[in-house]
Parts: structure tokens; sequence; C-alpha cells
């Protein structure tokens, strides 16, 4: 499986349950990586789109302790458990966790590919994502050249888990 993220210069994701920053290019990017694909995410993710509507061109799953939310056609799944075995049938490459945080740390361990968007700033955030750089079993794979968006600097930044050989 796989992540996808934008982080800020100290891996912060958010604020107040909204993204630190926006950069159409990193949106574009969002949306090329995952139409047509899978998508996991909590209810505070799926509120924080407009209208609280699950994204088009994407099954949804929605990962939720509510029984009786209305999720608007996504898919719900009580635990990382369901979720896991509700996308066990199709190709991991297709498969998304995009938030927030709680649902990142969740699924890690099961992923082998995180896609990140580096923004060369700190923002004031109240959620973050796992430092992949102090993280042993992640090593940075490819990466984009520096980017601006309104005198920001950003890049593109694929970690890859290592595999352990014995």
């Amino acid at each position: 499986m796989n992540q996808i993220v934008a982080v800020d210069s100290n891996w912060g994701i958010g604020k107040d349950g909204r993204l630190l920053i926006s950069i159409p290019e990193d949106m574009k990017f969002f949306r090329t990586m995952t139409q047509g694909k899978t998508v996991i995410m909590g209810r505070k993710t799926l509120e924080s789109f407009p209208g609280g509507k699950p994204l088009k061109g994407r099954r949804n799953i929605v990962l939720t302790r509510q029984p009786d939310i209305d999720l608007k056609g996504a898919e719900r799944a009580g635990s990382v458990e369901e979720a896991l075995a509700m996308v066990k049938d199709e190709d991991s490459v297709n498969v998304f966790v995009i938030g927030g945080s709680s649902i990142y740390e969740a699924f890690l361990p099961y992923c082998d590919t995180c896609y990140v968007t580096k923004i060369g700033r700190a923002y004031p955030a109240d959620s973050r994502y796992p430092d992949l750089e102090a993280e042993d079993e992640w090593e940075a794979d490819k990466e984009s050249a520096e980017m601006l968006w309104e005198d920001i600097p950003y890049r593109f930044v694929t970690y890859k888990k290592r595999f352990k050989t014995n």
C-alpha cells in the first residue's frame, strides 16, 4: 500500500482540521496519483472535503468507530483490520492512505511506499506525519528538483520501505 501526504519542514500536516497550505501542483499530483484508485481515510479527513463528500473517481473507505454515520457514499471500516480486509483483493499499488495523522500512523506498517510533498517552510501545526528521515526502515528513493509556488519551496519525495535481509 501507499501513503500520500504533504508535510512542512517539521513534518506537520494540518491545523484545526485543515491542510497547512494548498499548493496547486501538489493538489494535481494527489489527483493524478489517486484517480481511479482506492483511498483510505479517517472520518475527519472526509469531513474536511468540500461538502464532506467522498472524492470522485475513487473508491473511498473511511475508518470510523461511528456505526450510523452518513458517509455520503463512502464505505465504512470499523478498524484497521476491517479496512485491510476490504482491500485484500486489490493490487496494493492501487491503495492510498490519505490521512489524517492517526490513520497514517496506523497504516504505515502495512505500506511500502510513501509519496511525500516536502514543503520548505514551517507552519503552526497540531497534527504531524511520522518523520521518515528519522525512521531506519524508510529511505528516500526518488526526489524531484525543488520547485516554487508563491516563493514557497517544495519538492516531491518518494520513500520506500527498506526490506531487511538476514
